[in-house]
């Protein structure tokens, strides 16, 4: 495919729209899947978790951000790691933020249908789960202005309802409920204490996951190297703050181990103050869906530029570059990804192990992903650091070396404890790995090997020249 040719996305966003998208992305993770780390670590253990994770994510983001005003492509991470690495490490980064991306939304589509379960008893979560998908997917290919201004909507939405239940549930709170068995079901702090903490780590790493797929519609973006820094550093201060006040809120007007193996805490925490018919509790319910909606939505939108990227380069079935003729959206990406999270839905047998439940398990996939992802930009942002010096970098990384470092330390350390403590999870990830890399070398031939030996050698051919080179963007 000619330079001439080849499929473009639309730069229609704005930077509100960006910092939409980052915290839709990440907003479902205040209301559901936090409170499984309840049951590895306790509140205060897991409150330590989420300490480590938080200092992870939030030196990540500023370090990050280098690399998606420098290189604004759909492909985010994929195309950090192709600049620094070639095309192997290109596609292990892209790889596993498809995996990241492409398991979030089914668990958040479970919960879903949990949540709507609390208003319809008789409604199938599964059911709904898959409605869900049927209804953003179509949202997502009728176009990215709208997709994303209705991202930015839910998302204020999701916002204002969680104020709401942090000051609706204060009165009910008590630090001795939330500090209980705080620390895995003991009242003091022992080193037995530290395997549940690590255990919690992909809890706590569900209250900021999925944030870096803002990246992907960079290069849908109005003034991209401008935007980008503010949206991303307004996000993730946006997120800790909601993150830390939804937990500690919701730990304290009861037993927190009530809470601790469900997808709906936030309601259960409500009841527990208001009562079962209070008015508060149905609007917690009903615009509390805006918060799992925006993640569902956004990261619907994620994955589906992932895959567009990675088929445009050629690393993919061409297919999934395809651009609607009128949309101008990556329909074929955002159905296969759909198909694959509806098959996980239904795949209780497969999924549901190791003591835990599949919504569990399908977020500790999503996790192992997006912790091979972050590792891996963070290795790319050091290499180019060192073999690009001249490339333009509209913002640079505070504090470096530290903070990329500091990061890439948190994430190899977590990576470490959760194969240790998901070592079926962690075997099925690799599984698919395996099936990834059977897609790579059979569509070699669609990468043309100048381009592969140019980024084999160098690691720093610019990514739009290389793609002008290949056969696909």
């Amino acid at each position: 495919m000619s330079e001439q040719t080849k499929p473009e996305l639309k730069k229609s966003l704005s930077g509100l729209h960006l910092w939409g998208i980052a915290v839709g992305l990440v907003i479902s993770g205040e209301y559901f899947g936090w409170s499984y780390g309840w049951a590895q670590a306790g509140t205060l253990g897991f409150l330590v978790t989420a300490l480590l994770i938080a200092a992870m994510y939030t030196t990540f983001i500023f370090s990050f951000t280098e690399l998606t005003t420098a290189i604004p492509h759909a492909g985010g991470p994929f195309a950090y790691s192709l600049k620094a690495f070639g095309p192997v490490g290109g596609f292990v980064a892209g790889f596993a933020t498809l995996i990241e991306f492409i398991f979030a939304p089914p668990a958040i589509a479970l919960a879903i249908g949990s949540y709507l379960n609390v208003q319809f008893p008789a409604l199938d979560p599964k059911m709904a789960a898959v409605g869900a998908y049927i209804v953003f997917m179509g949202l997502n290919i009728v176009g990215v202005t709208i997709a994303a201004t209705f991202e930015l909507f839910v998302t204020v939405l999701a916002i204002v309802e969680l104020l709401v239940f942090m000051g609706v549930v204060a009165p009910g709170f008590s630090w001795s409920n939330f500090a209980t068995g705080g620390w895995s079901g003991e009242s003091t702090f022992t080193l037995g204490s530290v395997g549940g903490i690590l255990a919690a780590i992909p809890f706590a790493i569900w209250f900021f996951l999925a944030i870096e797929g803002a990246a992907m519609a960079a290069e849908e973006t109005k003034n991209p190297k401008k935007t980008v820094p503010i949206a991303y550093i307004a996000g993730i201060l946006t997120l800790v703050f909601l993150a830390f006040g939804t937990m500690v809120f919701a730990g304290g007007v009861g037993d927190w181990k009530a809470l601790a193996n469900i997808n709906d805490p936030l309601p259960q925490a409500m009841k527990a103050v208001v009562g079962e018919n209070s008015s508060w509790l149905h609007m917690l319910v009903w615009i509390g869906l805006f918060g799992l909606i925006a993640s569902f939505h956004g990261i619907i939108m994620g994955y589906s530029r992932q895959l567009f990227a990675l088929a445009r380069a050629g690393f993919l079935p061409p297919v999934l570059a395809t651009l609607h003729p009128t949309r101008k959206t990556p329909h074929w990406a955002i159905l296969l990804g759909g198909v694959i999270g509806i098959a996980a839905i239904f795949s209780d047998e497969l999924l549901s192990f190791g003591g835990l439940s599949l919504t569990a398990n399908i977020v500790t996939m999503s996790v192992f992903g997006a912790i091979v992802m972050y590792i891996m930009s963070m290795a790319a942002l050091f290499k180019l650091r060192k073999d690009a010096p001249e490339m333009d970098r509209p913002y640079k990384a505070p504090f470096y070396p530290f903070f990329p470092a500091l990061s890439l330390v948190l994430a190899i350390l977590a990576l470490g404890t959760m194969v240790y403590y998901n070592l079926l999870v962690f075997g099925l990830f690799l599984v698919l790995f395996a099936i990834g890399f059977g897609i790579y070398f059979a569509t070699a031939h669609l990468r043309s090997g100048d381009v592969h030996a140019a980024n084999l050698e160098h690691g720093t051919l610019d990514i739009a020249q290389a793609e002008a080179r290949t056969l696909v963007d």
